[in-house]
């Protein structure tokens, strides 16, 4: 099986607009293991965005950090870009796997 970064916005000017993104990532993870057999959805930083506090600098920039350390591990296969747009830190994940020589598939609007 292949492990597939699965990279989506979350950030939003409210906590509703967070939460909507938060809904439609497990909508899309659920949809990717229900329906992708060889696929491993790996959302590490699921975790960090529901621990920490995005709007404390040093939380933010730990949780970049974790981010980064898990794309340059070599355990990543795919990067898919999934959501209905590209945000800033997707551009940021997607640079580093494009460095890393991460395959990167375009998911938007797709899943």
């Amino acid at each position: 099986m292949k492990i597939v970064y699965i990279a989506h916005p979350i950030g939003a000017p409210t906590k509703e607009g967070i939460e909507k993104n938060l809904t439609d990532l497990r909508r899309i993870v659920r949809y990717i293991n229900l329906r992708y057999r060889d696929v491993v959805p790996f959302v590490p930083y699921y975790a960090d965005i529901v621990s920490m506090d995005d709007n404390v600098l040093a939380e933010r920039e730990r949780g970049i950090k974790n981010d980064i350390a898990i794309l340059e591990s070599g355990i990543v296969d795919e990067l898919w870009l999934t959501g209905d747009r590209i945000s800033n830190g997707m551009i940021a994940e997607r640079s580093i796997a494009y460095i890393k020589s991460i395959p990167v598939i375009d998911m938007i609007g797709k899943l």
